[in-house]
């Protein structure tokens, strides 16, 4: 039931006095987002003032805006690592802030190729908590009657590393779901998962995710919602039960569990839930045992409302196969974070995919953003610094290089992310994300970022359509042994009609490498058809299961399996023969793209 408080409440009625105050905060939040912004940047820089770092750079013990952006310079993580790198080795200076560094979060490495150290203190998980708890008060605007089930969430948590000094260094994920925050968080019925704790906290990733997957299937009829952190979570854990149905079936049919879960806290859980079952693992069996997976989600969890899943930027990609596992259910898109800081929320979270803008809330750090011009570039140096754009002054419409400075003593830290401002609620701008800024391939004078791949994937995988055809995964490599180089992007495919497969009819992944080549940027073309510095671009189609494997070589070598994505470029020579080992057909452009010195789009 709403509640009638006599407060104002643009977003929508809350449905009880808990929601009703984090919807209240969200408004008080951003309408007044640029005094709150100017009081975030005096709380860090008075907090922080005697760091090593603020005093390097003459702040003074200044406050104000103009000082800070006058003496502070605009850094990258290369700029950070000799700092960040006492910090591991043991220096317990305050070099960055005032209160010590707790722990180290690690970026998943998967977005731009390296594992980073980004260094955070104890009072940046009651921040985290914070953002958290405003999800389920907005989903509830859209999506009422979810205290009446569950929800099947498959969470992960990886194992801690050490740095020389001491500190944990883990991904930011293992440290919410390890903290007290979580660990003993407020029952919220509008937000249990069919998970217990033990199997979220179980570091060996088989068992957790056998156990999760078990408890969403003897939970099945409870389950409202389905969803992981990252769309390709949620597929692996679909491939996860095309693998293991059987032993789960079994496990429900006597009431046992699996030996190989052998964790002694998921045993003593599991013996509490998991009884005799017989006409629940006959029908886990029926649904599993054939060749037809379309729908699974709502075929075996049929009151799924929608996935929870991110599914912007490079996830965008996953959108056909999420909908043929789930019958088109919706996919909601909630938060916007980042190992560095926790951004914002999605305030319409049932919006279509495409339509997903995230509101920055204005408390969580102090936001900057560099004007974003890919025909005119930024040149940022200490010579030439540039003009940033406070959080209240961006503009509707253009791109920003987003930029943040964090209670934990990040100072004009550029995070990489590419952001377009799509519209404000009340004072506060509203951002679609863009791409990451990085350049994924490059062979001479060209430059192709994710963006413009994920374009040309789009438009080349349109082929695969009168073949009942998806693309499960990709990635690229750029193939500089040949002479002229060349593109080379690994497909695996999703083939619904087994009776006529795509590689059937090999001039059609022949036009798929044409049809890419012609939505790649003008640079490229006129390398291709002019200069001759580029060859054909190839498509190497790979054996179903074989970016499984390579999110599995990931995970062995460190990589988070909660933050994993997919690498959208490789070069790294075991993860490019493990695919070139499991491609079964090769197909080149037939010819060469349109170019003309006019044609520069």
């Amino acid at each position: 039931m709403a509640v009638d408080s006599g407060l104002s409440f643009p977003l929508g009625p809350p449905v009880c006095e808990k929601d009703a105050k984090s919807l209240q905060f969200i408004e008080e939040m951003t309408k007044n987002t640029d005094s709150v912004q100017e009081k975030v940047l005096v709380e860090i820089l008075s907090r922080n003032a005697n760091t090593e770092y603020l005093q390097r750079f003459k702040v003074g013990g200044a406050t104000d805006r103009d000082t800070f952006k006058s003496n502070v310079p605009v850094v990258t993580y290369e700029d950070l690592k000799p700092d960040i790198d006492r910090v591991a080795n043991g220096d317990r200076s305050p070099i960055f802030s005032s209160h010590p560094i707790s722990e180290f979060l690690t970026s998943s490495g998967t977005s731009a190729g390296e594992r980073k150290l980004m260094p955070t203190i104890a009072d940046e998980l009651e921040r985290r908590q914070k953002l958290y708890s405003l999800l389920q008060p907005v989903m509830n605007l859209y999506m009422p009657g979810l205290d009446k089930g569950k929800g099947l969430y498959f969470l992960f948590i990886k194992a801690e590393t050490k740095t020389p000094g001491g500190l944990v260094a883990r991904p930011v994920l293992t440290s919410y779901y390890k903290s007290e925050q979580f660990k003993t968080r407020p029952y919220d019925p509008s937000n249990v998962y069919t998970s217990p704790n033990e199997a979220i906290l179980c570091v060996d990733s088989f068992q957790s995710m056998y156990t999760q997957m078990l408890c969403g299937l003897l939970m099945r009829e409870e389950v409202l919602r389905v969803g992981a952190v990252f769309a390709s979570g949620l597929l692996r854990a679909i491939r996860f039960l095309q693998l293991n149905w059987q032993q789960l079936a079994h496990d429900i049919a006597t009431g046992t569990l699996n030996p190989k879960v052998s964790d002694v806290s998921i045993r003593n859980c599991m013996s509490k839930i998991l009884k005799p079952n017989p006409e629940l693992a006959e029908f886990v069996t029926k649904e599993c045992e054939g060749d037809n997976w379309e729908g699974i989600i709502t075929r075996i969890w049929p009151n799924t409302k929608y996935l929870d899943v991110i599914v912007t930027g490079a996830m965008a990609q996953y959108i056909p196969t999420l909908d043929y596992y789930s019958g088109g259910l919706p996919k909601a898109c909630t938060m916007y974070a980042s190992s560095e800081c926790y951004f914002g929320l999605n305030l319409r979270p049932m919006c279509k995919p495409s339509e997903v803008c995230y509101t920055i809330m204005p408390n969580m750090g102090y936001f900057e953003f560099i004007p974003h011009d890919p025909a005119n570039p930024v040149q940022i140096s200490r010579d030439s610094p540039p003009h940033l754009v406070d959080l209240a002054d961006v503009e509707l419409g253009k791109e920003y290089e987003l930029v943040i400075t964090t209670y934990a003593g990040l100072c004009r830290y550029r995070v990489g992310d590419i952001l377009q401002v799509t519209g404000f609620h009340n004072s506060a701008p509203q951002f679609k994300f863009v791409r990451r800024k990085n350049v994924l391939l490059s062979i001479d004078s060209d430059k192709t970022d994710e963006s413009e791949l994920q374009k040309a994937i789009e438009n080349a995988t349109a082929l695969l359509r009168p073949y009942d055809t998806n693309l499960v995964e990709y990635t690229s490599f750029a193939d500089t042994k040949t002479i002229p180089g060349h593109y080379v992007i690994y497909w695996e495919l999703l083939v619904k009609d087994p009776t006529n497969p795509p590689s059937d009819h090999e001039e059609v992944l022949n036009q798929c490498c044409l049809a890419m080549e012609e939505s790649l940027n003008s640079v490229y073309r006129q390398c291709r058809v002019a200069d001759n510095s580029i060859g054909p671009l190839e498509i190497r189609v790979v054996k179903n299961g074989t970016f499984e494997e390579l999110m599995d070589y990931a995970i062995s070598r460190g990589a988070s399996i909660n933050q994993y994505k997919a690498p959208r470029c490789v070069n790294f020579t075991p993860i490019v023969e493990l695919l070139d080992s499991r491609v079964v057909s090769v197909h080149f452009s037939p010819a060469a793209p349109h170019w003309t010195p006019e044609r520069r789009r």
